[in-house]
């Protein structure tokens, strides 16, 4: 009886623990990496006799040379701004226009879905160049309103897709029943509707904060003062001269750039395995 319990760990470990150790371990060493190569002194850094695995004699110089010699700090707000507005203003637009589509009934909602989805996939090399021509029209060129204006393009559409098919799973006898009551469309809609979704409204804002906080071409294009710049083009076009890099700074921004969007999936992971997994039980 013992034979089969044995065997059936030792699958386990080649099926299971290996595979799982081996996909952790390499979806976390781009971190590790950026951490060894932030706190590694110039002297090991640029020797290629070195250990490039790990360092005996950490520093905090590199952080310290990306707040002193650039303007990290002021990236860092402007990053934190445009996401946040830019998330706000998607995620109101796309939770009216989800819950119209998947309550409402009318004549094209499945196809003006279906096309809302299809506008999402739209690359952003297509649209830069009109939505350039617009940000110059309203002057709003290097200043945040203009990739707060113009990261909802790809926003939008995405938050009325994904709230779209979260409104769908909700019951909708829930809504009959306060529509029963008395409750008006609206009533029913902001008081029942949207606590129950919370999840996919979580969801949604974690994917367009992410989106928003790591977008590169817009920003490249739109903004170019220094002060106007956000981490994602300020650390590339700063600490890169041509065929320079600033390895230390460089991973020192990267890894700073990364911890805000890492602390909002660790303080919001349940509510996002909700949205993926599913909502309201019938």
């Amino acid at each position: 009886m013992a034979t089969p319990k044995y065997g059936g760990r030792i699958k386990r470990v080649f099926t299971f623990h290996i595979p799982l150790t081996l996909m952790v371990g390499a979806t976390l060493f781009p971190f590790y990496w950026m951490v060894i190569t932030a706190i590694r002194p110039d002297s090991e850094l640029y020797n290629v006799k070195s250990n490039p695995f790990f360092t005996l004699h950490p520093t905090i110089k590199h952080f310290q040379d990306l707040f002193e010699l650039t303007m990290f700090a002021q990236w860092a707000w402007n990053t934190l701004f445009i996401a946040t507005v830019s998330t706000g203003i998607s995620l109101f637009c796309g939770l009216l226009a989800g819950y119209a589509l998947a309550r409402l009934e009318f004549r094209w909602a499945p196809g003006l879905g279906t096309l809302i989805f299809i506008t999402y996939l739209v690359p952003p090399t297509l649209l830069f160049i009109p939505l350039g021509d617009v940000v110059k029209t309203f002057g709003l060129g290097d200043t945040p309103w203009a990739v707060i204006l113009t990261y909802p393009t790809f926003l939008i559409p995405f938050c009325t897709w994904l709230l779209m098919g979260y409104f769908k799973t909700i019951p909708r006898e829930i809504e009959d029943c306060a529509r029963i009551d008395g409750a008006s469309r609206i009533q029913t809609m902001v008081r029942i509707s949207f606590p129950l979704a919370v999840p996919g409204i979580l969801s949604a804002g974690i994917f367009a904060f992410t989106l928003s906080w790591n977008e590169f071409l817009y920003a490249l294009v739109f903004l170019h003062s220094p002060q106007q710049k956000t981490i994602p083009i300020g650390v590339f076009t700063e600490l890169v001269r041509g065929d320079v890099f600033y390895w230390g700074p460089l991973m020192a921004g990267a890894l700073l750039g990364s911890i805000p969007v890492a602390l909002v999936y660790s303080f919001f992971v349940e509510h996002y395995v909700t949205a993926l997994t599913g909502a309201v039980k019938g």
